[in-house]
């Protein structure tokens, strides 16, 4: 009988130590359940945090972008990833850090932003190199441009010089001009008084350059009062795209070799004492001019 009750205490005893690790491993298993949840969920919370931030930042980044293009699609493509972006974050910020299925999914989504960015932002800095790029070749190209206009702009100026050159060669030249008062028997006189003729005369200078043919010469005999001896005022001619009066003329054949003229002036009116001076044209140029001291 104290055999069977002294097993039996032994059992209890047994079964009360093994009820109580039992109880204690229970406990402890749940308060560690506790502690590692805790941490998870202090997990989950900056993980949230730092999502927010990158978010955030990823709002910064294609604020930046949008300043650095001028690409007119590509801007249309960047506001609407940039809404999306907004949309997440604003997802995120009502979002629990306790929903673990929530803060999976808008991890993908970051994950895909971050992505797309990184493709906007290697496309825009592409751009950029390629915009830089043109513009240098531009500047090369219009710097090329300024040359060769200005070489155009000098060869023109030295055309114009030596087509300047070409015509003043070409232009007729009158050397030996006298000037001098004849009386009734041609014989000269320095009295402007006894006077009949004004004779002139002058060389066409030799010039195989210019235009051979027929020409004429037209004299203008200027009184010391400034006025033009002339019969008719309607004797005029072209000269510096004007009319101008004229004294007298005479036609000649112009070979390229000098050629002598004589003209005469029949002395028809009263003559002033002074100065008079003579200038010749040909062609519309002034080829000479004199001057002779005539007193009475």
């Amino acid at each position: 009988m104290e055999d069977k009750k002294r097993i039996a205490i032994i059992a209890l005893t047994a079964l009360s130590v093994i009820f109580f690790l039992i109880g204690g491993y229970l406990w402890l298993a749940l308060r560690n359940s506790e502690a590692y949840n805790v941490e998870i969920q202090e997990l989950m919370v900056l993980e949230k945090e730092e999502m927010l931030n990158d978010l955030t930042l990823a709002q910064v980044q294609y604020d930046e972008l949008m300043v650095r293009i001028n690409n007119d699609s590509l801007k249309i493509k960047l506001e609407r990833e940039q809404m999306r972006t907004q949309q997440l974050l604003e997802e995120l910020e009502h979002t629990k850090a306790t929903s673990a299925s929530e803060i999976t999914r808008l991890k993908k989504e970051l994950k895909a932003v971050r992505a797309v960015l990184k493709n906007y932002v290697m496309q825009i800095d592409s751009l950029n190199r390629e915009n830089a790029s043109l513009r240098k070749e531009n500047k090369a190209v219009r710097n090329k441009y300024k040359e060769a206009a200005k070489k155009i702009d000098n060869l023109n100026e030295e055309k114009q010089a030596l087509s300047k050159k070409v015509t003043l060669a070409s232009q007729l030249d009158a050397t030996g001009l006298q000037i001098s008062l004849l009386k009734k028997n041609g014989n000269a006189t320095g009295n402007i008084k006894r006077a009949k003729q004004i004779e002139i005369t002058f060389t066409i200078a030799k010039n195989i350059t210019a235009e051979t043919g027929e020409k004429r010469a037209y004299i203008r005999i200027m009184q010391p009062d400034g006025e033009l001896l002339t019969k008719s005022v309607e004797k005029t001619f072209l000269y510096e795209n004007r009319s101008i009066g004229y004294s007298m003329s005479r036609d000649f054949e112009f070979t390229g070799e000098s050629h002598d003229m004589t003209l005469y002036w029949d002395i028809e009116e009263t003559l002033q004492s002074g100065d008079y001076n003579v200038f010749i044209f040909v062609d519309g140029n002034m080829i000479g001019s004199g001057i002779a001291k005539f007193e009475e």
